[in-house]
This record gives structure tokens, C-alpha cells and sequence, in this order.
């Protein structure tokens, strides 16, 4: 009886082992389904010296932190302004500076430079595109950061006399970028319609 118990154990055994029918493999992981909104802009006109168009899934808040001063290079900012969706957990920070002298532009120019740039450690690399409408005293530099950053996309305006502004798009997440691309792509579109109506008063 006991041996046929161990017999018919190990021919369970084999039996199970041998199955070669089911293909296992791990699954890929997978992640959330994204919803996006409809493509619908609104104005933002507010008490500032500009004017653009944003998507209408967005919400506009001042800034609760204050500007950079003292000690940082960086003087200090006049207007601090977070277009936040909500959505997607991110935010595209705006900062506006009057331009009081050339040494104040020029510093500006180069923070804005700096700010991109000090996500090279994380970037795959670095695209510069320039912002060019003269009919509206709107030029600028668009930074395109590829790979694992914290911040994406960042830009600079200004009319090079008066006003400047600048903008950096952070999302709220450990930065990679198969999960957020789609939201990216969205949103960075959004960002493209907003510099294109972008008007100073």
C-alpha cells in the first residue's frame, strides 16, 4: 500500500512537470488608463502685465512661497503665479520679473539658463528652441529636458526691455518618463497655444 501511494505521487509529480501546453511569462506592468479633457482654452487676464490663453483644465493660484532673495542670485520676483492641473498631479510655475537695467536682464537670462541646466544630471540631453514673434515684442528660449528629470519643460519671455517671465512644468511624481509621455505630450501643447497667444499689456 505504501508503495503504491509513492508510486502514484511521483506520477503526479512528473505528470505536472511534463505539462509543457501553458506558456508563463511575467507581465509587463502595467499602469493607470489616462483620461484626458477636451482641448478648450479660456483667457487669463488678471492684474499682471500679460495676457494668455490656458487650457480650460487648468486653475491659475498666486504662489504661496516667497520670491528668492538676500544671499541667491536670483532678484527677487515680482509676481509668482502656479498654473496647476490638477488632473495630471503637476504644475507650471510662473515667475514674473520687471526688467529695471540691463545687468538685471542679463542676470535673468542667465538664471533661466542655470534653471534648465541643472537638470543635466538627470537628462538624457538638453533641446533649445527659440521664441520669436517681433510683431508682439515676444522673444524667449524654449528648453525641451528628455529623460528621467524632475522638470520636463521650462521656457523664458520677454519684450528684452521691460518684462520678463519664465516658466518651469514640474509634476508631483518620481520622474519617469514611460509613465508620464502621454500626459507630457498633452500638456506641452497646451504650453505651445499658451507662449503663441502670450501678449504683454
Amino acid at each position: 500500500m505504501r508503495i503504491l501511494g509513492l508510486l502514484l505521487i511521483t506520477t503526479l509529480f512528473f505528470s505536472a512537470c511534463s505539462n509543457s501546453n501553458h506558456d508563463y511569462s511575467p507581465k509587463p506592468r502595467g499602469y493607470y488608463r489616462i483620461v484626458f479633457p477636451q482641448k478648450q482654452y479660456r483667457e487669463y487676464d488678471g492684474p499682471y502685465p500679460f495676457t494668455f490663453l490656458y487650457p480650460a483644465y487648468a486653475n491659475i493660484v498666486p504662489d504661496s512661497n516667497t520670491a528668492p532673495d538676500g544671499k541667491k542670485k536670483l532678484i527677487n520676483m515680482k509676481y509668482l503665479l502656479n498654473m496647476q492641473f490638477p488632473q495630471f498631479n503637476g504644475t507650471l510655475h510662473l515667475s514674473y520679473e520687471s526688467i529695471t537695467s540691463r545687468k538685471v536682464f542679463d542676470e535673468l537670462i542667465e538664471d533661466a539658463h542655470s534653471f534648465a541646466f541643472k537638470h543635466t544630471v538627470k537628462s538624457s540631453g538638453i533641446d533649445q528652441a527659440l521664441i520669436y514673434y517681433p510683431d508682439r515684442k515676444l522673444f524667449g528660449i524654449y528648453y525641451t529636458i528628455n529623460g528621467n528629470a524632475a522638470s520636463s519643460a521650462q521656457f523664458f519671455l520677454t519684450d528684452s526691455t521691460k518684462n520678463y517671465i519664465r516658466g518651469a512644468l514640474y509634476f508631483n511624481a518620481e520622474p519617469k518618463l514611460d509613465s508620464i509621455q502621454p500626459v507630457l505630450d498633452f500638456v506641452k501643447k497646451d504650453m505651445n497655444v499658451m507662449i503663441k497667444s502670450f501678449k504683454w499689456k
